[in-house]
């Protein structure tokens, strides 16, 4: 992709994702993620009710009346993207590809914890990390995010590693941080690292995938490729027992990353190719 169609792609997934943040999910994210404390405001004058702990005795003494201080919420977050750029990300049949629904969900979130005056950083990862952008604030910061979800390739196409991602952010990133991670989850066992994570941060799963990624359809003698290995094979795709066991695939799949999210106390979230993430994510940040 040249430097002009990069930045082409940049602007218009900037125009339609800053829009949808500012009008349907700003109000939605920050009431859905608190901030970590509370911090002094003001003093004002002290009323009957007040909580008495809160009494200024220094204000007090010098006015000689009750004063009391005032807190309010330390809405400054952190928020971080670990995002999948595995091979597997690029299949899609239906409206997208799972890296453009990666993609433009990546961006929106960005664009919403901006507007809330949050910082955003970010991990790439395969089968290794990939890239780390720090969390920072502002639009040119969030830009180069959306310029990496969409350029960023991955060295190698052998695996996926989940864990090893999950594991980076709890080296990095030491305070409590809400963490987005978007995959279609083929990857090796990510039981324990998410567990960790689960505990140390706000964390919720974004699980993309297609429509065949779960069914195949019967389409007679085809030629498939396996994204991550390059392995190529002739398959009889109106073989019944194949297609069963590639749902199966699916289904175990889809079962052990569920399980995982449950034990860990993290959220998750399945979002299709071809599904309205628009109505999912509006509706996780309604439910919480």
């Amino acid at each position: 992709m040249t430097t002009a169609e990069i930045i082409k792609k940049v602007r218009r997934i900037e125009i339609k994702t800053k829009g949808l943040s500012n009008h349907i999910f700003a109000g939605e994210y920050h009431s859905t993620f608190k901030g970590r404390g509370m911090s002094f405001s003001e003093v004002r004058e002290y009323t009957p009710g007040d909580d008495v702990k809160f009494i200024d005795w220094n204000v007090t003494a010098r006015f000689n009346t009750p004063f009391v201080k005032v807190f309010e919420e330390e809405r400054e977050l952190i928020v971080m993207l670990l995002v999948d750029i595995s091979s597997s990300s690029l299949f899609g049949t239906q409206l997208r590809s799972k890296r453009e629904l990666i993609t433009e969900l990546g961006a929106v979130l960005s664009f919403s914890a901006t507007t809330n005056n949050d910082k955003v950083g970010v991990i790439f990862f395969s089968d290794k990390v990939e890239k780390y952008i720090p969390p920072k604030k502002g639009k040119g910061h969030i830009l180069r995010i959306i310029r990496e979800l969409i350029a960023l390739e991955p060295t190698n196409t052998t695996d996926t590693n989940v864990g090893l991602a999950l594991e980076f952010l709890n080296n990095v990133i030491k305070k409590k941080t809400i963490a987005f991670l978007l995959s279609d989850f083929v990857s090796k066992p990510y039981e324990q690292p998410l567990q960790l994570a689960a505990r140390r941060h706000d964390l919720v799963g974004i699980h993309v995938y297609d429509k065949y990624d779960k069914e195949l359809p019967p389409a007679g003698l085809i030629q498939m490729q396996d994204a991550e290995t390059g392995e190529v094979k002739w398959v009889d795709t109106d073989d019944k027992a194949l297609r069963n066991h590639y749902a199966a695939a699916f289904e175990a799949k889809n079962k052990y990353c569920g399980q995982a999210f449950r034990k860990s106390g993290a959220s998750l979230l399945n979002i299709r190719t071809e599904d309205d993430y628009v109505k999912v994510l509006q509706g996780y940040f309604k439910r919480r």
